[in-house]
C-alpha cells in the first residue's frame, strides 16, 4: 500500500498507520485531527473506507459502536456492494442519518509522457485562477469555496478557444485532488486524459500525491483516470443528517 496514502487515511480515520496496514477492520470515534483531508467540514456522523481489503470507519460514538457490532467481521472488499450498502443505510436511519456519497478513488505515483502538440497548454497558479471564479463550465475543476484551496489549473486551447480545464485542490498537505471539465464540443478527443496526466505531473513535481475521485457509475471518468496513469486505491462513503 502506498505509504503517503496509509499515513493520510490514518489521520482521516483517527487511527495509526499499523492499523491501516493490518488485516483487521478498524472502527474509531471521530476527532478532527491536524493534517486531515478537508471535505465538507462540520459534524462527522459516520464515514468509512474500503481499502487494503478491509473496512476503516470513523464517526460519532453511538454510530461507530453500532457499526463495529454490525460490520466487525465484514469482508471489506465487498463493503461497497449494494447489499452491504443497504445494511449501512438501514442502520444509519436509526440515527436520523443516511449515506451522502460513495466514491472510488485513484492515486498516481509516476509521471507520464504527455503529448500536447495539438493544443496550447496554459498553467494557472494561485491568483491567476480567479479569472475562472463563477464560470459554471468548470464546476469539477475548481471549488472556489474556501477550503480545500484551489491550487493550480491547466487549460487546453485550440485556435484561441478553451476546450478543457483540469484543476487541483489541496485537500491536505500530502494529497491534492484533481477535477476535470471538457467542453461538450471537445469530448471524445482525449483532452480529459491529457490534462489529468499533465496536472498529475505538476502535483508530483510538488512532492504531493495526486488523487482522483469519481462516481461508481461514471465509466468515462474512470477511463480518464486509468488513461492518465492512475490506479484504483480505495473507496469511501460518508453519511449526512436527514433534514426534518
Amino acid at each position: 500500500m502506498n505509504e503517503i496514502l496509509a499515513k493520510q487515511l490514518a489521520i482521516d480515520f483517527c487511527t495509526d498507520v499499523n492499523s491501516i496496514l493490518s488485516k483487521e477492520n478498524v472502527f474509531t470515534e471521530y476527532k478532527q485531527l491536524e493534517g486531515r483531508r478537508i471535505f465538507k467540514e462540520g459534524a462527522c456522523y459516520f464515514k468509512a473506507a474500503s481499502v487494503n481489503g478491509k473496512i476503516v470507519a470513523s464517526g460519532r460514538k453511538d454510530i461507530i459502536q453500532w457499526a463495529r457490532e454490525k460490520f466487525k467481521t465484514e469482508n471489506g472488499a465487498w463493503f461497497m456492494d449494494m447489499g452491504c450498502l443497504h445494511k449501512v443505510e438501514e442502520g444509519l436511519l436509526r440515527f436520523q442519518c443516511r449515506i451522502g456519497q460513495a466514491h472510488p478513488f485513484y492515486i498516481a505515483t509516476e509521471k507520464s509522457d504527455v503529448d500536447t502538440k495539438d493544443y496550447d497548454i496554459k498553467i494557472f497558479i494561485g491568483d491567476e485562477l480567479e479569472q475562472f471564479r463563477g464560470d459554471k463550465r468548470f464546476g469539477e475543476a475548481f471549488i472556489f469555496d474556501g477550503l480545500p484551496k484551489d491550487e493550480i489549473g491547466i487549460g487546453a486551447y485550440k485556435d484561441g478557444r478553451l476546450l478543457g480545464m483540469a484543476g487541483a485542490t489541496s485537500d491536505s498537505d500530502r494529497m491534492w485532488q484533481i477535477g476535470i471539465n471538457v467542453m461538450p464540443e471537445a469530448e471524445g478527443l482525449g483532452i480529459g486524459t491529457m490534462l489529468v496526466a499533465a496536472i498529475k505531473n505538476e502535483i508530483l513535481d510538488k512532492n504531493r500525491l495526486p488523487f482522483y475521485g469519481t462516481a461508481m457509475s461514471h465509466i468515462a471518468s474512470q477511463r480518464v483516470a486509468l488513461g492518465a496513469g492512475f490506479v484504483p486505491a480505495w473507496s469511501e462513503l460518508y453519511c449526512e443528517a436527514i433534514e426534518r
